[in-house]
Order: C-alpha cells, then structure tokens, then sequence
C-alpha cells in the first residue's frame, strides 16, 4: 500500500513597508515618465488647435480686423445675423457646400465600395490595380488641381476627348468659366483624387470577413449577390460608419480645388463656406466675420455628424 503526499506551497510574507513604498515610487516614476513624453504632443495639440478655436470663438463676437489702428469692439451677435441676412455670398456659399457634399458623399462611397469589392479578389496583377487607384490619393492635392484645371480649359485635354471621340459633333464647354458646369467639374475630380483612399478603408473592411461564411452561403445556394446582402454588407457596418463620417467632413472643408481653380467663381457658383470665411478673414481682413463664419462651420459639421451617427447607431 502507497501513500501519496501533498506539498503545500509555503506562505507569501507579508509586504514590507519599504517594499510598498519602492513600489509606490516605481509608480509615480512612470506615470512622470508617461506625462514626460506626452507633454511635446499636448503642447502642440493646445498651441495649435485648442488657443485658435478659443480665440477664433472669441473673435466671432467682435468687429476685429487683421489690420486696423483701432482696437476690436464686442458687437455681439451681429455677425452671426449678417451672415444669414445680408450676404448673400455665404447663403449661396451654403448652398454650393451642401450640393458638393449630397452627390459626393454617396458617389465616394459607393464607388469606393465598387473598387474595393473588384480589387478583393484573388487574381494576378490585382495588386497593380490598387496601387492605381491609391496613387491619386498620395499625389497632393494642389498639384491635382492644377493639373485639372489645364484639362478643363477650352483647349485642354477633356474637350479634345470629347472632340476625338464624338468626330466634333459634340463641343466641350469652357468647365470652370461656366456657372453650370464649374460646380459638376470640381465634383467630378474631387471624386477622382479621394475614391483610392476609401477604396482602401473598404477593402481593410472586407479583408476581416472570415472567408467562412461565405463558403457557408455557397452551401446554401446563395449567388453573389445574396452573399453580398447577407455577409458582405453586414460585415461591413462599422466600415461603412467611419467612411461615410470621414467623406462628409472631407467634402463639408472644400477648399484647396476652390482657391486653386476657380476662386469660388464664375458668380460665386463654386464658393464654399470655408473659402467664404477664409476670404473674408484674411483676403478682406475681415477677421471678426470670418471667425463667426468658421463657428458656424464648426457648428453645421457637428449636427451633421451626430445625426450620421444617430441614424447609423447599433439598433437593439
């Protein structure tokens, strides 16, 4: 007959007084550390964006001007009342925001999603496809809309494709001279510079669907189209919030295509709120008004991102 023995294990001895307090310093050293290393970024972070929106709320109440001998004075709310009542600018500026952002925002992501959805599959050369669309992204902006604009003049290339391809039966149009057609012009680019960028955000998305149930919907007989409806799409729900967010604030700040191509002409067809009150802030030295402009610009993008996110919530 055997017999077997427990080992117990021997009790920890109590924590010493100095040992808690060597541990307590160890603590309070790293916590110094940590604050160490995020005070360059904090600093940046409050000089540069946190003092400027602070000083541009307090200038929004004031008739201050870049330039001028005499001191600011509080006007109180009248800047915010002459921007709805008596400048017709920033209404139509308003206007030309919205219609930017309501064909933009949709088409972005819609054919981002396209793009994504193409470039997903495993095929050779697909990675020569992707680098395509991204490269606009990479490319900056200024250089994009230069280039643009020498395509959109009467002579320039889009009117000889146009002329090339309908053997002149149909004639371009002077794009960004137009007031009918300057607005579509710098929608059509804008599209074309930032559809590679969220074409990558949705391909990230589609790359963490398990590829195991999608083999489950094969089973079931499902075509791609069912398999799109029913795990694609779901699976990309949180994708789809962030895009759409990012693409809306994108298009609710044009800017950079308006003060390199058109200067928010011809007849203020192509002003946006954000060249309005960077016009009237600097261009005009209007700085007061500008500032009421860009707290009514905060305030319009803040609406409309809650309510995204409100109508784009987790419903129970």
């Amino acid at each position: 007959m055997t017999s077997s023995t427990t080992s117990v294990a021997p009790p920890r001895p109590p924590a010493t007084p100095g040992r808690a307090r060597r541990s307590s310093a160890g603590s309070r050293g790293e916590r110094r550390s940590g604050l160490a290393m995020a005070a360059p970024a904090a600093l940046l972070l409050g000089l540069f964006l946190i003092v400027p929106v602070l000083l541009a709320f307090g200038l929004s109440f004031t008739n201050a001007r870049l330039i001028s001998p005499n001191p600011p004075r509080f006007v109180g709310l009248d800047n915010f009342i002459r921007a709805f009542t008596s400048d017709p600018v920033f209404l139509r500026s308003v206007l030309n925001t919205f219609l930017f952002a309501i064909v933009v925002v949709p088409v972005q992501a819609g054919l981002g999603l396209l793009l994504a959805v193409l470039v997903n599959q495993k095929l050779r050369g697909v990675t020569f496809f992707r680098i395509v669309y991204f490269i606009p992204v990479v490319t900056s902006i200024v250089v994009v809309s230069i280039l643009w604009k020498f395509m959109y003049q009467p002579s320039g290339l889009i009117n000889s494709f146009i002329d090339t391809v309908t053997f002149g039966a149909l004639q371009g149009a002077d794009w960004l001279n137009n007031p009918r057609t300057a607005l579509p012009a710098i929608i059509v680019l804008s599209i074309w510079q930032a559809v590679g960028f969220h074409m990558l955000i949705w391909l990230s998305g589609l790359q963490t669907i398990p590829g195991e149930l999608y083999e489950a919907a094969r089973m079931d007989g499902a075509d791609a189209w069912a398999q799109f409806k029913n795990v694609t799409w779901p699976g990309l729900r949180s994708t789809m919030i962030f895009v759409l967010v990012t693409i809306t604030i994108a298009a609710l700040g044009l800017f950079v295509q308006i003060d390199v191509m058109t200067q928010g002409g011809p007849q203020n067809a192509t002003t946006t709120i954000v060249y309005h009150a960077v016009r009237k802030g600097y261009r005009e030295q209007e700085t007061g008004y500008g500032a009421a402009i860009s707290l009514i610009f905060f305030v319009l993008v803040l609406v409309i991102a809650l309510v995204q996110r409100f109508v784009t919530r987790e419903k129970d």
